[in-house]
């Protein structure tokens, strides 16, 4: 079980309106507005809110940068033995 000040998600769909909503969430209980995640994680205010909104085409690149940003970890698994 994680301790109670991290949130563990796990998708369903892998669909950019959860990302979009994950990351809305985050950045709000941090208590940063939009303007200033775009700022912080250099991308532009129009790309937070379009993220946050599940915009299916955001660069994969910049999604990343703000998920960094946000101290969000992705843990991807694959259902087979890569050894």
């Amino acid at each position: 079980m994680p301790p109670s000040n991290i949130t563990t998600t796990k998708l369903s769909n892998y669909s950019s309106k959860e990302i979009g909503k994950i990351i809305k969430d985050a950045r709000k209980t941090i208590g940063v507005t939009q303007r200033d995640l775009a700022l912080t994680s250099g991308t532009g205010l129009r790309f937070i809110i379009e993220l946050e909104q599940g915009k299916p085409t955001c660069q994969l690149e910049k999604v990343l940068t703000v998920l960094r940003t946000l101290g969000i970890k992705i843990i991807l698994e694959t259902p087979y033995c890569l050894t």
